[in-house]
């Protein structure tokens, strides 16, 4: 559900966006700068690939701990589960959104999001790509208590979501609204670098949590709020957004004198810095009237990078929808492009040397891959056509278990045939991943498999790619669904229910043998 939440909120984003830049316009607010809205933007889609890669720590390890050490079994049926794990969630987060300012380390990870130097719609899709290390840590007691994981990912979305709206400078003060819940007033005095604002206004969905624990400031017309961070990145490179503040902290580890200062950079508040340091390299005082960083760009230029990041987009959304479906070298060669090709932009638009050379060998790149990919697709279906025939008397050879289309086929089946997304993460793989408890314990989704070279799948979900003949394939979906067999071709997956007690017992491959041949007459 939460998956199907986020894959819908994106186009109202990007619309709400279009709003609010209209908006501005009317209203004669200089709210948006281009080259600073794509750093933002290209930030998020960072952000989004990199969650693909890290969702075991956000979501697994959650799994994990609410199946054995919950102390409490909570229901998911009942309206104040969600409520009061809506509210656990956000006082949480204001815990982790507090220490996120208050420890360097965290810090490191939290930074990417207050980078800009304008505040914007945007600027809420500018999230990091390195916060789920060690953010999953402050929401373990959720898990401890009992609350489903069903219930943990939605209210998790639904935070999210909420912050969306509150970026924006459009929308004034709203009187009785800004003393209970976070708003554009509060958040706006957040993402400040004045003195009177700074590390102030935590709260993700109540300011209350602020007030009770002593960090509310309310904005303050006479003292406009000046956004960025007292350290300008001065970059739209999104790789070195995220990198930056790790290199300085690994930098100026190397460099100090003392192990006990080496551990206060990582773990003392921003900005400390040892005395040995301070006196061979100065930090420079920090000016609030700074100019923003805006490198000169022609129109032509910035319309370019503007199409083109729109154009990467498509690719960006594919990747996420499929990538749970690759092998683990083609989802993290795909990453690899995407935020290189982000990387390339932002250098397009600091105007750095060498910069034009990096986009004409990026397309290069990617029509090589493209055509790489087109070779490969019709090998693959030239396989099938010739080694899964029509009654044939022995084993089925559905080659090619690199192809995309196979694996998300019968993802997607499990996926949307399954009572959560939850019950269908990666339940691939049978050997090392634990028995039902009983018969009638069918809470998860399993998929078995043999092949000569090893098992077709690993544990996490992805498919072997030294994986080449598949013996049989025999889905299991819930109890109550019986049993399914499943004969997959390439560009399909082709399924029929017929029940039976044994999925490895005697015939159990004939009869997939004689499924798989009568869907190749048709």
């Amino acid at each position: 559900m939460a998956e199907a939440i986020m894959f819908w909120a994106i186009p109202a984003f990007f619309l709400l966006i279009g709003i609010e830049l209209v908006a501005a316009r009317v209203m004669g607010r200089a709210v948006y700068r281009v080259n600073d809205a794509i750093a933002s933007l290209s930030l998020g889609v960072m952000s989004q690939v990199a969650g693909v890669f890290t969702k075991a720590l956000t979501i697994g390890i959650y799994a994990v701990a609410v199946e054995h050490v919950a102390l409490f079994e909570l229901s998911a049926t009942s309206p104040w589960v969600w409520i009061a794990g809506l509210v656990l969630y956000d006082f949480c987060y204001y815990w982790l959104h507090r220490a996120g300012h208050e420890v360097n380390l965290l810090w490191a990870a939290h930074v990417v999001h207050h980078q800009s130097e304008r505040y914007n719609l945007t600027t809420a899709l500018r999230q990091t790509s390195s916060g789920a290390l060690l953010g999953w840590v402050f929401y373990l007691p959720m898990a401890v208590l009992g609350f489903p994981l069903e219930v943990f990912a939605v209210v998790a979305v639904i935070g999210l979501l909420y912050q969306f709206w509150i970026h924006t400078e459009l929308v004034p003060k709203l009187g009785w609204f800004d003393r209970v819940f976070a708003s554009p007033s509060n958040h706006r005095a957040h993402h400040a670098v004045n003195e009177r604002y700074l590390d102030k206004n935590y709260g993700g969905l109540f300011i209350l949590w602020d007030r009770l624990f002593g960090t509310f400031v309310e904005e303050d017309d006479a003292d406009p709020v000046v956004y960025g961070t007292r350290a300008p990145l001065r970059s739209f490179n999104p790789l070195w957004a995220n990198l930056e503040v790790y290199a300085v902290l690994w930098r100026d580890t190397w460099r100090t004198a003392r192990w006990r200062d080496r551990l206060r950079l990582w773990f003392g508040k921003p900005g400390w810095r040892p005395a040995d340091l301070q006196a061979i390299d100065p930090k420079p005082a920090f000016d609030i009237g700074r100019a923003e960083y805006d490198p000169p760009a022609s129109r032509a230029l910035m319309a370019y990078v503007l199409a083109n990041f729109a154009l990467l987009l498509l690719p960006a959304v594919h990747f996420l929808t499929s990538a749970g479906a690759m092998a683990a070298w083609q989802s993290g060669g795909y990453a690899l492009g995407l935020v290189a090709s982000l990387a390339v932009l932002g250098a397009l638009m600091e105007g750095r040397r060498g910069s034009k050379a990096l986009e004409v060998t990026r397309w290069i790149v990617i029509a090589s891959a493209l055509a790489v990919t087109a070779s490969s697709d019709s090998m693959a279906a030239g396989a099938v056509r010739r080694e899964c025939m029509p009654g044939q008397a022995r084993d089925f050879d559905v080659v090619d278990l690199q192809s995309r289309d196979l694996r998300a086929d019968l993802r997607r089946y499990l996926t949307e045939n399954a009572p959560t997304s939850s019950d269908a993460i990666a339940a691939f793989g049978a050997p090392h991943i634990p028995q039902p408890a009983s018969p009638t314990d069918r809470r998860w989704t399993w998929v078995y498999g043999k092949s000569r070279g090893g098992d077709i799948c690993t544990g996490n979900g992805v498919w072997r790619e030294d994986a080449k003949l598949v013996t049989y394939v025999i889905v299991d979906l819930l109890w109550h669904a019986g049993r399914i067999d499943a004969c997959t071709t390439t560009k399909r997956t082709f399924i029929t229910r017929q029940p039976r007690p044994d999925p490895f017992g005697p015939g159990a491959v004939d009869d997939v043998r004689r499924t798989c041949a009568e869907f190749l007459k048709h």
